[in-house]
């Protein structure tokens, strides 16, 4: 009996501890975001670890699709959820938008200023436009479709740069590797950016929502603290903080 008890107090802890891990994959747009909003849902849940990996929000679900151990996907559209749950990758009934995203045209080039996109493709003084990966970050689609609506799309052509995530692009313009370029308005308004250089918004008029959408996934359909952490990003403490960073509530 007591060897019997022995190994249970070996094996429970460790049981509980597994249970109160959440694994989150996060669209780059979220980057600064999660250091507070994960530090908020840890003063309600000290006991969950989290881990977080980001990126562009396809290349994320291709990841999950190829059996990475995600247990919630938060993407910065409603698209790639859905394309994730289609595949049986996600599990339908857990799809929340919780925030909207918007995207703005940012520089960090001293003395450069824009009054709109335009201004910006046609400046001689733009010589590099950054632009997230159009087929994998939905702030790409979205700056590729402003750019159409306008009928900026082939104009802009030669001076774009790519970046494979949103994050990446605006690291382009924050270092100055990119004279302007398109990134999500949460990055400019970050603590570890705000105030560098000069932004102004894309009209939301010119691009689909910005819809930024979180499903459980398949690997964490039977995680309580992934259940626990998609309440949490409806909270008003949640929305207060996508609302500082710029989101518009879902």
């Amino acid at each position: 009996m007591s060897r019997l008890l022995a190994l249970l107090l070996l094996i429970l802890p460790a049981a509980a501890h597994a249970a109160d891990r959440l694994s989150i994959a996060a669209a780059a747009n979220l980057v600064f975001v999660l250091d507070e909003l994960d530090a908020q849902f840890k003063r309600t849940d000290p006991g969950t670890d989290l881990s977080v990996t980001t990126g562009a929000s396809g290349n994320l679900v291709a990841q999950i699709q190829n059996g990475a151990p995600f247990d919630l996907f938060l993407s910065a559209d409603m698209e790639f959820p859905q394309a994730l749950i289609a595949r049986g990758g996600a599990e339908r009934a857990t799809l929340t938008k919780f925030a909207v995203g918007r995207l703005v045209l940012w520089t960090t080039r001293p003395g450069l200023a824009f009054a709109s996109v335009a201004d910006a493709v046609r400046s001689p003084a733009v010589l590099k436009l950054a632009i997230a990966n159009t087929q994998s970050a939905p702030y790409g689609r979205a700056a590729r479709q402003a750019l159409t609506q306008l009928g900026l799309w082939t104009e802009a052509q030669p001076k774009l740069v790519v970046g494979e995530n949103i994050s990446q692009t605006a690291q382009f313009v924050q270092t100055g590797n990119a004279d302007a370029g398109f990134v999500a308005m949460s990055l400019v308004l970050s603590p570890k950016t705000k105030g560098q250089g000069k932004w102004i918004e894309v009209p939301a008029d010119l691009y689909a929502p910005l819809d930024q959408g979180a499903v459980i996934t398949g690997h964490g359909r039977d995680n309580a603290a992934a259940k626990r952490y998609l309440a949490f990003l409806l909270s008003p403490a949640a929305q207060e903080i996508f609302a500082r960073f710029g989101y518009r509530a879902p």
